[in-house]
């Protein structure tokens, strides 16, 4: 499918995924409404299938969560695309962060930094919102909506562990329930 790519096409979508990369507050997850844009809308580099399952291999892998993203890539590109979708990902906000690290050690953050943190809580949110709502609604049914919105419950109410939330949610889906 990415034949059709030109080099010129491959670094803007290195670009677009070092833009990306700054405004992934809460983790690169919650660019994935994004990130279907570009792979699967404007590019024509994967199916929605082809992202769905590429982001379900990743999650269910052990590893870092960014690590959906080379799988990206992967299935457009191979080792090229994989490089380049994780490199564009990787790059800033690892560069931004080590700067900030480094400033900030050793100073008590101030009342306008406290402010700024606590302002990105809803905004993590609502950016994880609407990853789940773009690979759930490409679920056909009213099932996969309502697992979604039951882990997301229990996430938010209980203190269950993840990993059994996502063994029920494996477990559905080997029972034909989603």
């Amino acid at each position: 499918m990415s034949a059709a790519l030109s080099i010129a096409d491959w670094l803007a979508l290195f670009g677009q995924f070092m833009v990306l990369s700054m405004l992934s507050i809460g983790g690169a997850i919650v660019l994935v409404p994004d990130m279907q844009r570009l792979m699967v809308e404007h590019y024509g580099l994967l199916s929605v299938d082809q992202f769905n399952a590429s982001i379900a291999i990743a999650q269910a892998s052990p590893g870092p969560n960014v690590l959906f993203v080379a799988v990206l890539g992967y299935q457009a590109a191979g080792p090229v695309g994989a490089a380049a979708t994780l490199l564009g990902i990787m790059l800033p906000s690892s560069v931004l962060a080590l700067a900030v690290s480094r400033w900030g050690a050793g100073r008590e953050p101030g009342r306008l930094a406290r402010a700024f943190k606590a302002g990105l809580a809803p905004v993590t949110i609502a950016l994880l919102i609407c990853s789940a709502w773009v690979l759930v609604a490409q679920t056909p049914g009213w099932r996969a909506m309502l697992l979604a919105a039951g882990a997301a419950l229990l996430m938010w109410r209980t203190r269950i562990h993840l990993l059994w939330l996502i063994a029920a949610g494996a477990f559905a889906g080997i029972l034909g329930w989603v």
